[in-house]
């Protein structure tokens, strides 16, 4: 969930919000994808993508908790919005 958050937080202020640099969005959302991936594949074996691990565990059998993999990054990306709606994107005048 917090590395959805992540992901969708720089989407959202700068790629989306009228006021970011349209010069730099690209490079902020690989930049925030590559901490991502470092961070979280390295330490708790997360996936930004819930397809990527549907695979394995189809194949794997083990499907058990896999509802974790898409539960998280569905309410990462619901709170990264609600928190850019509010706080962000609800400050433009």
């Amino acid at each position: 969930m917090i590395f959805r958050l992540f992901l969708v937080t720089p989407v959202f202020a700068v790629a989306i919000d009228k006021r970011g640099p349209k010069n730099v969005y690209g490079f902020t959302i690989g930049l925030t994808i590559a901490a991502d991936i470092l961070t979280g594949g390295s330490l708790t074996g997360a996936r930004v993508n819930p397809m990527r691990s549907f695979g394995p565990a189809l194949i794997g059998g083990r499907r058990g908790i896999h509802w974790v993999y898409w539960s998280g990054p569905i309410a990462g990306g619901s709170l990264a919005a609600l928190i850019c709606q509010h706080i962000q994107i609800g400050k433009q005048k």
